[in-house]
């Protein structure tokens, strides 16, 4: 299966904390992905079960939110796609000072 250039930076992000909950915002903000790309692609991807997807406990004043993480089956396929591409992680550096 191909997959295209922007799946491929989603799943590059992913794979830099493969057990790490991640909010869709954080993914655009590190893959520099406009939302109405980003989140058809995270969808697909939880729908072909490769991303689990749940909903965040809002607290008051704060809407719920998506977190989205890899399964053992989406790690495999990351690892067999973005790795053996030989690209690795294209994480743009922090900045000074920021907040991870």
């Amino acid at each position: 299966m191909r997959i295209s250039r922007q799946t491929h930076r989603v799943l590059q992000i992913f794979l830099d904390a493969p057990k790490t909950w991640r909010y869709g915002y954080d993914v655009s903000q590190e893959t520099e992905l406009k939302s109405g790309t980003l989140y058809p692609i995270l969808m697909r991807l939880a729908d072909r079960k490769l991303l689990e997807a749940t909903w965040e406990s809002s607290t008051p004043g704060t809407p719920p939110r998506h977190l989205y993480r890899l399964t053992p089956a989406g790690l495999s396929f990351a690892r067999e796609h973005v790795l053996a591409s030989g690209t690795g992680s294209r994480r743009r550096p922090a900045l000074s000072g920021a907040k991870s």
